[in-house]
């Protein structure tokens, strides 16, 4: 069902059983570009009221929206995806399948955020180091959060951190250099606190390291790096 009170624009490929809202706007125009490209959004789609969702993106099927979402152009975004109430995501941004991004998150261009992760409500991503620069542009560095990783509410990534699959970033944390799969981090700037689950529980310390929540054993193996049992 789509609203007679939003606006689909040309070159926009809804599938079925999808529903949008009033003052939702789809496949809005691209700045720059002569005519508007090609947007596709999968099957049983909820787009809420006013979300803009701009031209380009290439949206896989299950996909859910907050109020006031912003999608910028030229992403690719996985099945089964929600984007929450006042998040931004920039243009040429990668997201998995599964991903869950709360509410008034900020999204940079040229992010990757992979299969199963989690990004938590107010969360910063950033991609330039030096922002004032005149020359910035060339020189934008996307984060990448790993598979089933989870960053915590309020928390600030820096340029081209790469989150570890499975890995946990606490809420608040300014994350300013690479977190291994697993890892637990947090504090400001982040550090070490501990090791997480595959299924996002910390495990309890020892030689052999069981998760409390589904009783899988880890072991250390060397100083950043754990493995299954």
């Amino acid at each position: 069902m789509i609203s007679e009170r939003a606006a689909v624009h040309e070159n926009v490929e809804m599938g079925k059983e999808c529903i949008v809202e009033d003052f939702a706007v789809i496949g809005a125009p691209v700045m720059g570009e002569e005519t508007n490209p090609r947007t596709i959004i999968g099957d049983g789609a909820v787009i809420r009221s006013h979300t803009v969702i701009y031209a380009g993106n290439v949206i896989g099927r299950g996909f859910r929206t907050g109020n006031k979402t912003n999608i910028r152009e030229f992403n690719r975004i996985g099945d089964d995806v929600s984007i929450g109430t006042l998040s931004v995501v920039e243009h040429h941004v990668t997201i998995g399948n599964g991903v869950r991004i709360h509410s008034q998150a900020f999204i940079p261009e040229f992010s990757r955020l992979e299969d199963g992760c989690w990004i938590g409500p107010n969360v910063v991503l950033t991609n330039a180091r030096y922002p004032n620069s005149p020359r910035t542009k060339e020189h934008l560095e996307g984060v990448v959060v790993g598979r089933g990783a989870v960053v915590g509410a309020n928390a600030t990534l820096l340029p081209g951190i790469e989150l570890g699959e499975n890995s946990l970033v606490g809420a608040g944390s300014v994350v300013s250099r690479d977190v291994p799969p697993h890892r637990i981090v947090a504090g400001n700037p982040a550090r070490p606190v501990g090791w997480a689950c595959e299924c996002g529980m910390p495990l309890r310390k020892g030689d052999v390291m069981i998760c409390p929540g589904c009783g899988n054993r880890y072991a250390l193996d060397g100083k950043e790096k754990i493995r299954p049992l």
